[in-house]
């Protein structure tokens, strides 16, 4: 792999390459101001030519950098470079990211090898779920849950990595065909982002069952010649349980275990959101029971299929503009065989007099900004109290699920928003999400004194703190770079990124010149410096009462703490 002497904002050498994706490479880094290796993104100078994208990279970033979990890749900074390119081109900013150094591999690598074994495959799903359930509760959906962004630690713990970069790129975006091309592929594409609908957590438990499908089945569920092909088989087809695609023979137990997890990775797969699993937690239940080995039957199967896939007037809720998008082109291939020509036909006809009944309709009909009758509109409880909001919600008929979330803008214990916003409409008795604030995100500061200052520096930086200035104090009984104190006390809370100032020891004392010093007084002042004198007879001058220091083994100043001195002194006649 190729090295480079190149340093990003003034703060982090670029070293090796260790990864490429559609949008970005990815290189291993020093950060020369904490000492410590890290992980350095470089996005792409097409998508860096974009101001908005470059914008909403930056915020999504910061969001994203607000996570601290065990299963999360951390983000540690995000800014923008600026270097010429070849040939002498005028600068242009290029945003990158910082974020943990991960060991191991990726999860794309480990399918790579073939299907992984189904409790491997549980583990990992397992690991996905329960960091999508920490970002889902930050308020934050991943938009791009895929092979290619889950490390494999060599303990074999899930890491997932790049948060909010998949929002960044889709925001900029105007088609799916764009953003599948700066993504890199469409094969975990949900439905709703494949017609290019409004997403939300469940959209990452839709890719999520498609990796568990592709790490059981050993490949993924759709496949096509380009990724609008694949997008449009993830809005109308039918896969195929894992067990009948697999090309390899596996021992009949494993199979068990495979059939157990269908109908979990179905449900996790359907076209419509309100059928998946509600949330990241219930997904982890649910395999959790299926690690008890029960296999459903083909009847149960075929009946869940069908429950989930069809029969249903599938194209009829299909927008316009999704139609363009995903029949534009001309290349795309399916997996399974299609219908009969004449039904596309008889299909578009009813699609256009569909259309044109609602237009005649939605022009007959008078305006009107009435709720009706059975719907309610979500109110604004922005700022309010918790059971204030609930009140308020109650009253419209509604139900409030609470979610508390740090935020250093809203006051501890007010609202910050809902989901769906103010203003929305919904069915009576329908759940409302209020985001209620816990206050300014806090971390506590860890034990710090007696370490020393590089320990102190690893410390802080998996706390998610900065080392600030480091001071050298003498201390007679602490060794070199020992840390004495530290600006912050251990245990106490300070928000993320707080800089922490440390005192350590320089590893020497001060001695002064103690020639013409009694004897027993020069002893005990090396005494109380930690140092030990070694009384040393000189017959060579004449003897004083009470004996006299005459002479030092090493000059007056610095001497390393815990040194031994020769105190000289005349014996002679």
């Amino acid at each position: 792999m190729t090295t480079t002497t190149r340093v990003m904002a003034g703060r982090y050498r670029v070293d090796d390459l260790i990864g490429r994706g559609g949008m970005a490479h990815v290189h291993r880094g020093y950060d020369l101001t904490l000492g410590r290796e890290v992980a350095i993104k470089i996005l792409d100078r097409e998508l860096a030519r974009d101001t908005a994208f470059r914008t909403r990279f930056r915020m999504e970033a910061q969001a994203a950098s607000r996570m601290s979990h065990p299963s999360i890749v951390r983000v540690f900074d995000a800014g923008e470079d600026t270097t010429p390119e070849a040939g002498g081109s005028p600068a242009e900013p290029v945003p990158f990211i910082v974020m943990e150094l991960v060991p191991g591999e990726l999860l794309k690598d480990v399918i790579a090898r073939g299907p992984v074994p189904a409790a491997d495959a549980v583990r990992y799903a397992d690991g996905i779920l329960e960091a999508l359930e920490y970002s889902h509760r930050a308020g934050v959906v991943h938009r791009d849950i895929k092979p290619g962004n889950v490390k494999i630690t060599p303990a074999g713990t899930v890491k997932v990595m790049d948060f909010g970069i998949a929002r960044a790129v889709s925001d900029s975006s105007s088609t799916v065909a764009e953003t599948t091309q700066i993504i890199g592929t469409a094969a975990y594409f949900s439905p709703e982002q494949a017609k290019g609908e409004q997403v939300d957590a469940r959209t990452d438990l839709y890719s999520t069952g498609v990796v568990l499908y592709e790490m059981l089945a050993g490949r993924q569920p759709f496949r096509g010649e380009s990724p609008v092909a694949v997008a449009y088989q993830h809005v109308s087809e039918t896969p195929l349980p894992p067990s009948e695609v697999r090309d390899e023979e596996h021992p009949e137990r494993e199979l068990e275990r495979i059939r157990a997890l269908e109908p979990i990775v179905l449900r996790a797969m359907a076209k419509d959101p309100f059928q998946r699993f509600p949330d990241a937690a219930s997904f982890r239940t649910a395999l959790d029971e299926a690690a008890t080995g029960v296999v459903p039957t083909k009847k149960q199967l075929s009946s869940l299929t069908s429950e989930l896939y069809g029969p249903s007037p599938r194209h009829a809720q299909e927008t316009a503009r999704t139609l363009r998008q995903l029949s534009s082109d001309t290349t795309m291939t399916r997996t399974q065989s299609g219908p009969p020509v004449a039904w596309v036909w008889a299909g578009v006809a009813l699609l256009v007099v569909l259309l044109a009944s609602v237009l005649i309709w939605v022009l007959a009909i008078k305006p009107t900004t009435d709720v009706p009758g059975a719907g309610r509109t979500v109110p604004n409880v922005a700022g309010q109290t918790y059971d204030a909001a609930v009140a308020l919600l109650q009253k419209n008929d509604l139900r409030a699920i609470r979610i508390d979330q740090a935020d250093a803008g809203v006051d501890k214990g007010k609202v910050i928003s809902t989901d769906p916003a103010a203003g929305s409409n919904m069915d009576k008795g329908q759940s409302v999400t209020v985001y209620v604030s816990s206050g300014a995100a806090e971390i506590s500061v860890p034990p710090l004194e007696g370490l020393s200052a590089s320990a102190a520096k690893d410390a802080l930086s998996k706390a998610g703190l900065q080392l600030g200035s480091v001071t050298q104090k003498n201390d007679p009984r602490s060794s070199h770079d020992t840390v004495l104190s530290a600006s912050a006390a251990a245990g106490s809370k300070v928000a993320p990124g707080t800089v922490v100032d440390l005192v350590v020891a320089s590893g020497v004392v001060t001695v002064n010149d103690l020639t013409g010093w009694p004897l027993d007084s020069a002893t005990q002042a090396l005494q109380q410096l930690g140092l030990t004198a070694n009384p040393v007879e000189n017959p060579g001058c004449k003897a004083t009462d009470p004996k006299t220091v005459a002479s030092m083994s090493v000059p007056p100043g610095d001497v390393p703490v815990q040194s031994t001195i020769d105190l000289g002194y005349c014996t002679g006649k």
